[in-house]
């Protein structure tokens, strides 16, 4: 198979936990020809939705991890398969870059996730389809509304609806003195939403990330620790992750929603779980194959190429 990435720099991923890599790295082995290519790359010319591809090889120990040949100009349709690994956020040129690819698939493009789905299933908005799991949670622009929540639950967890890595996320509680100001920045005075949840005292024992491929929960999860003083459990804010396998109740959860995205064309999802609750639906760029496959002995890569070399008979 020939498969292409959509993604970030290649140049900037750290490889010693990039799951993109980690999908490559699985590809390669079993002799699949692959690509990459950034959202800058693709046009439309002429109806065909084109981009400069680079082929990659990837290289030995030591120096640059891969080696590129010369771009070449190929339609989507050329390859057998797009992935689509551009991390958030989700701003108006990730908007384009979906529209764009829905456009290849309609020339026969075979993409993943898909951008329809990529589309409708915001992360954080993604858990209102599934209250049976989670926490209270209110969605606003308006700081009247949060403060009204903040008192009804007296610890909350405010976040944007586009960012990831824990970036932007705050802890709100009653005496806190500068919720004002929180509010004021984070909504840009009325004209930005956020969601609150309920603050969950389970996010000590960590963020759990639940990979679903295919529909079908990997069997372990990582879990993302908060390092000490710190309320985000995310690796990017400085968590520790542990793998462990799933509990009862995140198999539940996976087993229900599982089916469900995947008929909705989301090959691949992160499900963040804290305690017993559903707190996010990561469809763009889900990450944790390195680490759950280290220390649980799972090639999550090689399900994620197995499920692609499925898909595409």
């Amino acid at each position: 198979m020939r498969l292409a990435f959509l993604a970030d720099p290649l140049e900037h991923f750290k490889i010693y936990k990039d799951s993109t890599y980690a999908m490559m790295r699985e590809a390669a082995a079993r002799g699949h020809a692959l690509f990459a290519f950034e959202q800058a790359d693709m046009r439309v010319l002429q109806g065909r939705v084109l981009a400069d591809m680079r082929p990659i090889t990837l290289a030995a120990e030591g120096g640059s991890w891969f080696t590129a040949g010369p771009r070449e100009t190929l339609s989507l349709n050329e390859v057998d398969a797009v992935v689509m690994r551009k991390d958030p956020p989700f701003d108006s040129e990730y908007l384009y870059a979906t529209h764009l690819l829905e456009h290849a698939e309609r020339q026969g493009a075979r993409i993943f996730n898909k951008p329809r789905a990529l589309r409708d299933f915001n992360e954080k908005l993604a858990i209102l389809r599934f209250p049976q799991f989670t926490a209270p949670t209110m969605v606003s622009s308006q700081a009247t509304d949060i403060r009204a929540f903040l008192r009804e639950h007296g610890d909350i967890i405010l976040k944007p609806l586009d960012g990831m890595g824990g970036s932007g996320i705050f802890r709100l509680r009653p005496e806190d003195p500068n919720i004002g100001t929180i509010l004021e920045t984070q909504t840009h005075h009325g004209r930005i939403s956020l969601m609150a949840q309920r603050y969950l005292p389970a996010i000590a024992d960590g963020d759990k990330r639940v990979l679903l491929i295919a529909g079908k929960p990997v069997d372990w999860c990582l879990a993302r620790i908060p390092m000490q003083g710190e309320t985000r459990g995310n690796l990017a804010a400085g968590g520790t992750g542990v793998a462990r396998p799933l509990s009862a109740r995140d198999r539940d959860i996976a087993e229900t929603l599982g089916p469900e995205l995947f008929a909705e064309g989301l090959m691949l999802v992160g499900l963040d779980v804290i305690g017993d609750s559903l707190t996010e639906v990561n469809v763009t760029s889900p990450t944790c194959f390195q680490e759950i496959s280290a220390q649980s002995g799972i090639n999550v890569a090689g399900l994620f190429v197995d499920a692609i070399e499925a898909a595409l008979g």
